[in-house]
């Protein structure tokens, strides 16, 4: 693994929002000259420009901790101007998010009262922030998932993708919630390979309250793969909140480092879950001077780190060749030499995806249907 620095994103508005959200810990020497620095170029932000910083913190799933923080600064700095920008934000987004994880709370409420297994996955792993949709995970039939959100929630089933089908996972449209559900039923990752992991949710999953309600969260170490099977196998690129969330999960509940090793190893992805984190501890420390703290036997096992990542269009992208490929490889043969081959199978028809998306998004404008 590579151990020069990360390179900075070009965006001003990330170099912001990233200072702001990674500002040094309270105990830190840097901490009082960064502030002072971060709260005056705060202070000379335009309204066009604070739309920006928005908007990024928006399609990052931070605009709750980052606008928190901003209102905090405008409030001791007595701008009343700026301050009523982010509270503005905030009021919407909390409104927002109230709405949809009091759905959230019915709809794994409806499946406790039927019996059927369900656990969140994702979601609510950005707390006090929520994403763009509501992610669930469950062991029950595929008929019998379609059924209930059908029967409970007259719920309108999306049009599925290749990729959806490939995954085994369901879009449903809910009146009175914005925000799409998608629950997986019994596999994972993009192709529906990881049967692995999907067969361990359950067992391990942890009660988790969140504003006030009781949730069937994954374990800290299945957190860390779903996010790692997303980020470094599918899309390619980080999330701020992706950052931000492994800092605090860090340094509060903590990672079992051991336990993740012999959970991502059986599951085929190790090296992919070790340079996730390796990336995240880099960026921090860009901003920090220090990253998270990792084993050895993590750092060793990272194929590359945070120098290899570079930001553009709002995100921190992860580059597909041949870092992200050779990882794929490594993934497909462990699946093949473990003789998992009809999971191998589905897995070695994600290049073909990819491409036929590409394709269509180069002809229509648009991979819809595809992936």
């Amino acid at each position: 693994m590579t151990t020069s620095a990360p390179a900075s994103p070009s965006g001003k508005s990330m170099i912001l929002l990233s200072r702001l959200l990674l500002l040094p810990r309270n105990s830190d020497p840097t901490y009082s000259s960064e502030m002072a620095a971060l709260k005056s170029d705060i202070r000379n932000i335009s309204r066009e420009e604070f739309d920006e910083l928005l908007s990024l913190a928006n399609s990052n799933h931070v605009i709750v901790r980052g606008m928190e923080l901003f209102l905090n600064m405008m409030r001791e700095a007595k701008d009343s101007i700026r301050a009523e920008w982010a509270e503005t934000a905030l009021v919407e987004e909390r409104a927002r998010i109230n709405n949809a994880v009091s759905f959230l709370h019915k709809i794994c409420k409806a499946f406790e009262e039927e019996n059927r297994d369900v656990t969140v996955i994702k979601s609510l792993d950005h707390w006090p922030d929520l994403g763009s949709d509501l992610d669930l995970y469950s062991n029950a039939k595929s008929k019998e998932v379609i059924d209930l959100m059908k029967r409970r929630f007259n719920a309108k089933k999306s049009e599925r993708s290749w990729g959806d089908r490939l995954a085994r996972k369901w879009n449903f449209e809910i009146p009175g919630l914005p925000e799409s559900v998608e629950i997986h039923v019994g596999r994972l990752g993009q192709t529906g390979e990881q049967t692995v992991i999907a067969s361990r949710i359950a067992p391990r999953a942890r009660q988790v309250q969140v504003n006030g309600l009781d949730f069937r969260l994954t374990s800290v170490s299945d957190r860390i793969m779903i996010s790692t099977l997303q980020r470094m196998y599918r899309h390619f690129y980080f999330r701020l909140c992706d950052i931000v969330d492994n800092v605090t999960l860090s340094e509060t509940i903590g990672i079992d480092f051991q336990d993740l090793r012999a959970a991502a190893t059986s599951a085929g992805i190790w090296e992919g879950v070790a340079t996730y984190l390796v990336i995240v501890s880099d960026y921090v420390k860009q901003y920090r001077g220090t990253g998270i703290e990792l084993p050895q036997f993590v750092l060793d096992a990272a194929r590359f780190g945070g120098d290899q990542v570079f930001y553009r269009k709002e995100f921190i992208r992860v580059p597909i060749m041949p870092q992200s490929a050779k990882l794929y490889g490594s993934q497909l043969a462990g699946l093949l030499k473990k003789r998992e081959v009809q999971n191998g199978a589905r897995l070695s028809l994600l290049p073909w995806l990819a491409t036929a998306a590409l394709v269509g998004q180069k002809i229509t404008g648009s991979d819809k249907g595809i992936w």
